[in-house]
């Protein structure tokens, strides 16, 4: 069966055959995506037999992986592929990569055991040199998603998809890779910067040279120790106006890697009074919206990397200069885009445990917010998961410059201990905006005091610290013929008009947001970028074929918005 985009572009060949790691680039790449066997069992013994076929990189509930369907709870997922090296390709040890597989992975190389990974957002791989051998060789990946006990990390997945719910999602849904690298080679690089320079470490190499590339030329860096210090030359700072890119190139013995950084800082100040976010010593609207990262054809993962451009570029057509990513992590590329084009990111990690209704929404909505989270969701393991994934997501993410802010825990889900988490989050990155508790359970330490407004009027009211509304409006109009449930709709405001729909908008702004960014609001999140199933609040269709209002008026609001800075 042939499978198109929403765009109407037949999905063929090779899927996301593109760099997946931008910020740590090595010639040598072998992308292994495309039809791989597949097999459902709920034995775990891997099948003899592997009588379907799966699209990689699509989770098998998507439409694009070819399967479409969501597997039972308690099934083992089997993938199976066969590879060649090319020629020259092996210079040293082979690394297989997975960008992300939700959630417990087990891997064989023609037979041989290579490993095991637990965690569904965060890429992983395995040194497979000792099992590799000239001509054809067999991959075979398990993959287990238990989400019955809700320890591991899983967001918005539900197994029973509705409203602010949405289908689940197993197995490989990211880029499967190799490469060669030396005996002794680059292992990850660890980027700090300010206004004026930027401290770059280098980890499994001590000697070597490190080239950037500056508008005025080149300069050329000895690693000390594996560290290097780049000050360049009348600096330029990044900024959503101006996402000034500076790229270098390590090279040390037989290995060489590209990358890149960007000059910038953040910090809270007070002016005239009030407590500001600061961008480059300036204080920034952080104009947003929510986005949540799913797509109509396949659910995680889109067809192309190029779907994650044409959706940034449409929120800055709109004149937003931020993305509230929304309990996900995306894969790398997401963010170099953001990098490359100027769209600053407010990561939120993901939540895990026990969602309850009356607590975490019914309550908190009616004003009794306040709770002691040490009490909340107390099972060790549970608690182990979810720092090991926020540790996860601030090492693969940390390096990009479009992350501004991160957020711990959103609306309760999942929260204990979180002037603990605050801390812990303080020690892994000290360079950003931390907003531990978005939208309520807020009596723990935290940069911002951070509300959520649906169900009533937003009256701005100074705080000793800044001021962030993390999530407002969710006003839902549903396309006809563009929405994913024809008899099903949910948002916070219904609107059958999308012209009473956009006034409805433009008002919102015009008597809210707007009066607070000028009393001293420093940043709201409208929810949200692109419908999301049953949820029918984007400014975009789910199929992302129609814009719901007109980008020149709403593009005014944020030029205004900006004059707040």
């Amino acid at each position: 069966m042939d499978l198109y985009t929403p765009e109407g572009e037949k999905l063929q060949g090779q899927p996301w055959n593109c760099y997946p790691r931008p910020m740590l680039v090595r010639e040598s790449f072998l992308c292994l995506n495309g039809m791989w066997d597949f097999a459902v069992t709920e034995s775990s013994d891997i099948p003899e037999t592997f009588p379907e076929q799966i699209r990689v990189p699509f989770p098998p509930e998507s439409l694009l992986s070819g399967i479409h369907r969501v597997p039972d709870e308690k099934a083992f997922l089997y993938y199976r592929t066969q590879f060649s090296l090319p020629e020259g390709f092996v210079k040293g040890r082979v690394i297989l990569h997975f960008g992300g597989v939700d959630q417990i992975a087990e891997v064989w190389c023609n037979g041989v055991y290579t490993g095991r990974h637990e965690g569904g957002y965060e890429a992983f791989s395995f040194d497979i040199t000792d099992s590799i051998r000239p001509g054809e060789n067999t991959l075979i990946v398990k993959a287990a998603d238990r989400m019955d006990d809700l320890v591991f990390p899983y967001g918005k997945q539900s197994r029973k998809p509705g409203g602010m719910w949405y289908t689940p999602v197993s197995g490989i849904w990211q880029t499967v890779w190799l490469e060669s690298v030396p005996e002794t080679y680059v292992k990850s690089l660890d980027i700090r910067c300010t206004l004026e320079q930027a401290e770059i470490t280098v980890r499994g190499i001590k000697e070597g040279d490190l080239t950037v590339e500056m508008p005025y030329g080149t300069e050329v860096i000895p690693l000390r120790d594996g560290k290097a210090v780049v000050a360049p030359q009348n600096p330029i700072p990044w900024t959503p106006e101006n996402p000034h890119l500076y790229h270098f190139t390590v090279q040390s013995g037989e290995d060489t890697v590209r990358s890149y950084f960007a000059l910038r800082t953040l910090e809270t100040r007070e002016i005239g009074g009030i407590p500001r976010l600061c961008l480059n010593g300036k204080p920034v609207f952080f104009h947003a919206l929510l986005d949540q990262g799913y797509f109509s054809d396949g659910i995680f993962t889109p067809a192309s990397p190029e779907s994650y451009t044409k959706d940034i570029l449409f929120a800055k057509s709109l004149g937003f200069n931020t993305l509230r990513k929304h309990i996900k992590i995306e894969p790398a590329v997401f963010y170099a885009e953001c990098d490359r084009l100027g769209m600053i990111v407010w990561q939120d990690m993901v939540n895990n445990g026990k969602y309850s209704f009356i607590r975490d929404t019914a309550l908190p909505t009616v004003g009794l917010k306040k709770r002691n989270d040490r009490l909340l969701h107390r099972n060790r393991e549970t608690r182990e998961k979810f720092l090991s994934g926020m540790e996860s997501a601030v090492k693969q993410l940390s390096n990009h410059p479009c992350i501004c802010g991160w957020t711990i825990f959103n609306e309760g889900w999942g929260q204990f201990c979180g002037s603990e988490m605050y801390a812990r989050l303080r020690e892994l990155d000290d360079s950003r905006f931390i907003d531990t508790a978005s939208g309520w359970f807020g009596d723990v330490d935290s940069d911002v005091v951070s509300e959520h407004v649906y169900f009533r009027k937003y009256r701005f009211r100074r705080g000793k610290k800044p001021v962030f509304l993390s999530e407002f409006g969710g006003y839902a109009c549903k396309p006809e013929n563009h929405a994913f449930d024809p008899d099903k709709e949910y948002g916070y405001r219904f609107f059958k008009e999308q012209s009473a729909f956009e006034d409805a908008f433009v008002q919102l702004y015009e008597e809210e947001i707007l009066p607070a960014a000028q009393a001293g609001l420093c940043g709201a999140v409208y929810t949200q970028l692109s419908d999301i199933e049953e949820e029918t609040n984007g400014l975009i269709s789910y199929d992302r074929r129609v814009v719901k209002v007109n980008p020149v008026r709403v593009k005014a609001i944020g030029d205004r918005l900006t004059k707040f800075e």
